[in-house]
């Protein structure tokens, strides 16, 4: 099997993330994740299939090494996708065509998953003997919370990972962190000739969002990152009323913050809620990454073809930091076709892919 014939059997699976509206019954990870565990058993890996949430396991396949010890190196993709809502392509044909394999998951990150398992298995006869013991992981949960990769951190510890991503096989080792605000303001419905009647919600959620957009800029004009560059706002959403003649009496507004390691908006937002008593605030928190650019792996990846670069988005490879595993971000593939309505991976970037990963893994027979 190819990497284009695995690519397009995992693009035929559906693996699409529930949260939000998932544009399709066909949810959830376990089906892909049985498919990975069966190719790992096939090319000699110790597998496991447990369940991070109902129905949704994370996959982790591990590839026994000869004699001592040794230091682990993890591959790490995630086997969720993002929504097909809106799509122009039929998400799970699977097409090829154009020099393209086109469907959800094929660039993000699907792509990064079938370049990974085929090097593994084109690679199986040396793994027992590198100098790491190899470790493959497809997480649950990518695209919203996380739940795989912060499972996983929870009860193992690697000594270096690479996350499948689709980074034009560059090294992303650091990348911005997201905080994803939802604040809730709620008032008093009144006939809107009376407006002293009532309790504009609308008015409460704007002089929010005006505190807390005077309050970023004045912060984020002094911070920047020399790789990633300054911290960026973002109002996402905004909803609330029904009438025009009905002072409305809830309003909900959706902020994207995109934070640069080092950087705690925690203190910032709590604030936030104390100068706006009844301000209900939901928080989801996606950590930054840094990674070391001296750990020597990098200079392995280096030495295969890669060099180092940053990203202004988020994946797994932080929630596996900050549990201890230093990681990077690497994949065939542009971010630029990530979640599009046509998304599609090229086959020579894919082809490319292997390459690489067969590279490193050759590379590992030496000690590093």
């Amino acid at each position: 099997m190819t990497a284009t014939d695995l690519l397009r059997e995992l693009v035929r699976i559906p693996s699409v993330n529930p949260d939000g509206d998932p544009g399709t019954t066909g949810t959830g990870e376990k089906d892909c994740a049985n498919f990975v565990a069966e190719f790992l058993r096939s090319c000699g890996a110790e597998t496991s299939v447990e369940d991070v949430l109902p129905d949704r396991p994370n996959v982790l396949g591990r590839f026994p090494s000869q004699g001592k010890a040794r230091p682990r190196l993890l591959l790490a993709p995630h086997t969720d996708t993002v929504s097909v809502a809106g799509m122009t392509i039929d998400p799970f044909a699977a097409d090829l065509r154009d020099g393209k394999v086109w469907g959800r998951g094929a660039s993000d990150t699907k792509g990064s998953m079938a370049a990974m398992l085929v090097a593994l298995r084109e690679c199986r006869d040396i793994l027992p003997g590198l100098s790491h013991e190899i470790w493959f992981a497809g997480l649950v949960g990518e695209e919203a919370g996380q739940a795989g990769a912060k499972a996983l951190a929870a009860r193992e510890k690697f000594d270096f990972a690479i996350v499948g991503e689709p980074t034009q096989l560059q090294i992303v080792h650091t990348h911005k962190g997201a905080v994803w605000l939802t604040f809730r303001a709620r008032g008093r419905a009144a006939h809107a000739s009376m407006p002293q009647n009532g309790e504009n919600a609308i008015e409460k959620i704007m002089d929010v969002l005006d505190d807390l957009r005077r309050g970023l800029r004045a912060s984020f004009a002094s911070q920047a990152d020399e790789t990633l560059g300054a911290p960026t706002f973002n109002i996402g959403t905004i909803e609330g009323g029904s009438k025009i003649n009905i002072v409305p009496d809830l309003c909900e507004a959706r902020v994207d913050i995109r934070t640069i390691p080092g950087q705690d908006l925690v203190p910032f937002v709590d604030a936030l809620a104390e100068r706006f008593p009844g301000l209900e605030i939901g928080r989801r928190i996606s950590g930054p990454l840094w990674t070391d650019p001296a750990h020597p792996l990098v200079g392995v990846l280096e030495s295969c073809g890669s060099r180092r670069t940053g990203a202004p988005w988020f994946c797994d490879g932080a929630v596996l930091s900050a549990g201890g595993t230093p990681a990077v971000a690497l994949g065939p593939g542009s971010i630029e076709q990530a979640h599009t309505a046509d998304e599609w991976i090229s086959v020579a970037d894919l082809e490319a892919g292997v390459e690489f990963f067969k590279r490193l893994l050759q590379a590992l027979k030496k000690p590093v």
